[in-house]
């Protein structure tokens, strides 16, 4: 019980700590950016960020308020209108590109429907594998239908030139697939396929060859790795205890998309390395909290559903930081709770009010549980008193 309790104020205190970082970090970096720069005002961004973070502590509470398993009777409703959103992105003058990427949508204001995309398939999943207990070591229902779930989304995320969201919900899927008991050889054939889909993408698409082969040798391919270079060269220049909060150079037009994707090394210019594994230190705790809610959870909907919302955050963070720190290749994941990006916020803050509102289920359960416990030991003690008369 008292782990329980812990684990959810852990779990707050560790995204509190997450965006306040990045709303500083957001004051340090948002002089420079492109759009600061063109809207003429030098906290432009952490202004947006801040309307954003307001909309999403409202939903988070939402969340944490509504009984989670709403979403499980109109997961349905929540999966088409992510389909459609999605098949929006390419509607003219509906759907907008930017950087080579169609991943946005202008319903008055501006959106990233992958992001709904990603939590609709956790749902999605969560309910199939909640249907019944028995089916899931099977080919067809236990691997190809869940598989198909989350391929309906990722086949038309994947178009959008957004091989990262696509390899994220793939690797959600994947786990989530492990957590309910998939048979380990269909996971294997998973990944096999998986990985031949990326190879293909990396073939097909020219930019994403040039990321891998610029991951492979970056100074042989210096145009295509110099996103990587400069964020090693932020954090090389930080050291343990940093250059000071609003002293590093790589913002300055050197480092590109210093306040979202690459934000990270920043932080490590600028506060040091010791921040830097601190970062590390709170996604970790997050995990484990996510994790512990999820165990305990009032049934089985209840407990895959806080595991692919912790899953989805926790690989978010681990390819950010992987990227920004050259051990795996560019995909263009913001850091969850810390990059610039409303919507990715929002979102990330509704998963976090849906683990409160399944530790708020879990706790009720397990405070009847122990009441029972407590009756039925008054009852075990009263007995003895009577044979002892």
């Amino acid at each position: 019980m008292n782990a329980h309790r812990t684990s959810v104020y852990l779990l707050v205190a560790a995204v509190i700590g997450l965006i306040v970082l990045g709303l500083v970090m957001m004051s340090s970096t948002s002089p420079y950016a492109p759009d600061s720069i063109k809207a003429g005002d030098p906290m432009f961004l952490l202004n947006q960020q801040a309307k954003w973070l307001v909309a999403g502590v409202v939903l988070c509470a939402l969340a944490a308020a509504l009984d989670y398993h709403l979403l499980q009777r109109t997961w349905g409703l929540w999966f088409g209108i992510a389909f459609v959103l999605l098949v929006g992105c390419f509607v003219p003058h509906l759907g907008h590109k930017i950087n080579g990427s169609r991943r946005w949508i202008r319903l008055g204001l501006q959106f990233q429907p992958s992001e709904f995309a990603k939590l609709a398939a956790v749902v999605a999943l969560a309910w199939w594998f909640s249907r019944e207990k028995n089916y899931e070591r099977e080919f067809v229902r236990g691997f190809l239908a869940p598989l198909g779930l989350a391929g309906a989304l990722m086949a038309l995320i994947a178009p959008e030139v957004d091989m990262g969201t696509t390899a994220l919900i793939g690797g959600t899927t994947f786990v989530l697939m492990f957590i309910a008991g998939t048979r380990l050889r269909y996971l294997a054939l998973a990944v096999s396929l998986g990985a031949a889909a990326m190879a293909f993408a990396i073939y097909l698409l020219p930019e994403r060859t040039g990321r891998w082969l610029a991951y492979l040798d970056p100074v042989k391919y210096p145009k295509d790795s110099y996103q990587a270079v400069q964020g090693l060269i932020a954090l090389g220049s930080g050291g343990v205890d940093g250059l000071g909060l609003g002293m590093g150079r790589q913002k300055m037009m050197y480092l590109p998309f210093a306040y979202t994707d690459f934000i990270f090394p920043v932080i490590g210019e600028e506060l040091g390395l010791r921040w830097t594994l601190a970062v590390v230190a709170t996604y970790l705790i997050f995990i484990f909290c996510g994790a512990t809610i999820a165990l305990r959870a009032c049934d089985r909907f209840g407990m895959l559903l806080g595991f692919g919302v912790t899953v989805l955050i926790a690989l978010q963070a681990a390819v950010n930081i992987g990227v920004t720190t050259a051990l795996l290749p560019n995909k263009g994941l913001p850091l969850p709770f810390i990059s610039y990006g409303g919507t990715n916020l929002v979102f990330c803050l509704i998963g976090v009010g849906i683990l409160i509102n399944i530790y708020r289920q879990g706790l009720n359960e397990t405070d009847e549980k122990q009441r029972a416990g407590t009756v039925l030991s008054a009852r075990v003690r009263n007995a003895k008193r009577v044979v002892r008369l």
